[in-house]
């Protein structure tokens, strides 16, 4: 099955299509915790694909259901919703995950730059406007660093 098919899932049309330019085709470092995750849930997904045998679904997929059939994004929202008012957090959605992967990624030093490649935005505006906004604690290592320029008198 190529990624430009139509699949059709439990009666809703899940489209997939190739990326709009080669600029949305890029590759995201991952840190080492993801990478170890993302290998433990490969071999489970091994160990299940054994377990199914024929009845396997060989979706091509990394998260899939428990048989490898194609996770509905419909289903994935409503669990994400249920995972998140279960522990108490304020709603939030997928798409604000993004928003805070950028904030982290300044806070943590990346110059904004490197965040417009990393979302694959064309313009640093909107990078800037959109996704830079900066954590609390960041601001006061700003004003800490920025006293620290300024004489002071000794005691």
């Amino acid at each position: 099955m190529t990624v430009a098919e139509q699949l059709v899932v439990d009666g809703w049309e899940v489209y997939e299509d190739d990326p709009k330019t080669d600029a949305d085709a890029r590759t995201i470092a991952l840190d080492s915790d993801t990478v170890q995750a993302l290998k433990r849930h490969r071999a489970q997904h091994d160990k299940d694909r054994k377990e199914w045998g024929s009845a396997w679904v060989e979706s091509g997929r990394v998260f899939t259901q428990e048989n490898g059939e194609l996770l509905h994004p419909a289903n994935v929202t409503r669990r994400f919703i249920e995972l998140y008012e279960e522990i108490g957090l304020p709603p939030v959605r997928l798409h604000d995950l993004r928003h805070g992967a950028a904030t982290l990624a300044h806070a943590a030093g990346a110059d904004l730059k490197d965040i417009q490649q990393m979302l694959g935005y064309s313009s640093i505006t909107i990078t800037a406007d959109t996704y830079a906004s900066r954590l609390p604690e960041a601001d006061l290592a700003i004003a800490e660093a920025a006293a620290r320029l300024v004489p002071r008198a000794r005691p």
